[in-house]
């Protein structure tokens, strides 16, 4: 009895590894090739960061592009909204990163600004530039707790969800937060860790790419 029951947990075993690494290798294969799609426009972004006085922050930027589109279509930074007020409105990919980088050096200058650090920053793209003030009143740092009072009682009422209506969003950020939610209308209060993560996917394949 008990040698079947060591054999069925080495079976076990032996399977959640097998499971493991084929799902690990299948995200790096596709984290790889999408990696190298965003990575391709780095020139593109550091020419135009540089112009706007944040060339130092062209992986960040570009950890947004990946955040936001994985270097697919024709808005690659989601920047319609921030440039025109409404989606869609982008009509090229040269256009969408151009308006992007300015406004994420927007973001970042006022955010400097005000004393805030770089997550403030990166979360005021998702946001808008009024969630700098936010964070400056509330001690200058970005959190995700802080993300999600401003999603739950600025963002979403702002936009008609009074009622803390919430969404499935599936993500590590999230699940590891609160099982994988977010607040209807109220943009993504994990906005400034992704692009982070994202942020180091690429300096990491990069260096494999050059390689």
């Amino acid at each position: 009895m008990l040698r079947l029951i060591g054999k069925t947990l080495k079976i076990i075993v032996i399977l959640a590894v097998f499971v493991i690494l084929v799902v690990g290798g299948s995200f790096a294969v596709r984290t790889y090739k999408q990696t190298k799609v965003v990575n391709s426009y780095r020139p593109e972004v550091q020419k135009l960061a540089d112009q706007k006085g944040v060339g130092a922050y062209t992986d960040v930027i570009l950890g947004i592009m990946y955040t936001e589109s994985k270097g697919k279509g024709i808005d690659l930074m989601q920047s319609s909204e921030s440039a025109y007020g409404t989606r869609g409105k982008i009509s090229s990919q040269q256009e969408s990163i151009e308006s992007g980088v300015k406004h994420f050096s927007e973001s970042y200058q006022q955010a400097k600004a005000a004393g805030c650090d770089l997550n403030t920053a990166i979360q005021a793209y998702n946001y808008g530039t009024n969630y700098i003030q936010y964070v400056k009143e509330r001690g200058g740092k970005n959190t995700v707790e802080l993300a999600e009072t401003y999603s739950r009682d600025v963002l979403s009422p702002g936009y008609g969800n009074n009622q803390q209506q919430m969404y499935r969003y599936m993500q590590v950020q999230s699940v590891l937060y609160n099982g994988g939610y977010l607040y209807q209308n109220g943009g993504n209060m994990f906005y400034a860790e992704m692009v982070q993560m994202n942020k180091q996917f690429l300096t990491l394949f990069q260096r494999l790419q050059k390689g």
